[in-house]
């Protein structure tokens, strides 16, 4: 008993150590609107019309800002199905196994009913030990978390949550917003920071904080800048932290743009098709987190496109490429949804009504 207790004291400790960033982000947000609100126009700002328009404008960024990091720290991040999940059988024939060669064939004859294309660098099929799963396209295993996590980028200590398939559009809003709050609080602070410094200013409380809000904001005007201006290019690229750092690898070896389909089609693989929803940090990102749609024409012609069907070769090399349909057949909402149950009643309903991925085939571009 005394060992578990001392467990469980030392997995409480991690899990408030792991919020203390998220409390002092929440705690210069506080002081930022007191100084702002307050101090700034209501205190200083004499012309009525001029603080109105600070307020409003402050107000719908704020507002924005925060429903951004509360949807990056709070989506829960998603797991692969039980579909790559061993089953019984297979973990004790995996367990039997003492040859690696062995234990590949097993794991290469189970991902041929899976939609998987990449491997790792020695050319075997990603499998994690911990999950005890074949680790889907781009799915990588989070030691903080502890699991697999869909289409993982980083674990964000800033947000205590792994930012991946299921809350990236949300991360990138985040950090969107936060950098137009910050420059918004830069711009219309800079002429009263002035002010301090030529003596234009009444000595009062708010002038201190006229000047440690210019400086606060202007410093993570420029790191948010920097790490904003990083993602947008990791988004048009089609590529996370972690494959920007290593590129994935495939059967014919790596390729740093495996997933690229250009520009606009990365972009709405992360934001979705309908403009009106991504101002918003709601999920409206393009497949299921699974599989995705790969610029590459060599696949595996041993590799299943799902567990249920498989794709039909392409008429010509001219006429498009061909990639698998969505492994498991559910919908975006029900991957978000905290059940994430797999029955054939499922299947048998997909299958009826073809339900289809719209990533799944790319048009040659001219």
């Amino acid at each position: 008993m005394a060992p578990s207790g001392s467990r469980n004291v030392k997995r409480g400790c991690k899990r408030v150590f792991y919020w203390i960033p998220v409390f002092f982000i929440a705690l210069i947000v506080a002081w930022s609107y007191y100084a702002f609100v307050v101090q700034l126009c209501l205190v200083s700002i004499e012309d009525t019309w001029e603080k109105v328009l600070y307020l409003i404008v402050y107000h719908v960024i704020f507002i924005m800002f925060i429903w951004a990091y509360w949807q990056t720290i709070f989506t829960k991040p998603m797991n692969p199905l039980r579909e790559f999940c061993l089953s019984y059988s297979d973990k004790e024939l995996l367990h039997r196994e003492d040859r690696g060669e062995s234990q590949q064939e097993i794991l290469r004859r189970i991902a041929k009913e899976l939609p998987i294309y990449t491997r790792t660098n020695s050319g075997a099929i990603r499998f994690c030990d911990r999950c005890q799963l074949l680790k889907p396209d781009r799915c990588h295993h989070c030691s903080v978390c502890d699991k697999c996590i869909l289409k993982m980028d980083h674990h964000c200590p800033w947000v205590n949550n792994c930012v991946g398939f299921s809350n990236y559009k949300s991360f990138m809003l985040f950090l969107a917003y936060s950098l137009l709050y910050c420059l918004f609080i830069t711009a219309t602070d800079l002429q009263y920071f002035i002010k301090f410094w030529m003596n234009g200013f009444p000595d009062t409380q708010a002038k201190f904080h006229i000047l440690f809000l210019f400086f606060s904001a202007s410093m993570f005007s420029v790191s948010l800048a920097s790490l904003f201006i990083y993602h947008c290019w990791l988004v048009f690229k089609n590529r996370s932290t972690l494959e920007a750092v290593r590129a994935p690898v495939f059967r014919h070896g790596i390729d740093k743009n495996g997933f690229s389909l250009g520009s606009s089609k990365n972009f709405r693989q992360v934001f979705g098709d309908e403009a009106k929803y991504w101002p918003f940090p709601i999920f409206s990102s393009l497949g299921d987190g699974c599989s995705f749609p790969t610029c590459l024409v060599n696949i595996d012609p041993e590799q299943s496109s799902s567990p249920t069907s498989c794709n039909p070769p392409p008429k010509s090399k001219t006429e498009g490429r061909h990639f698998p349909f969505k492994p498991m057949g559910e919908s975006q909402s029900r991957l978000l949804s905290s059940t994430t149950s797999w029955t054939e009643s499922d299947i048998a309903a997909d299958d009826k009504n073809g339900t289809n991925n719209p990533l799944m085939t790319v048009e040659n571009e001219a």
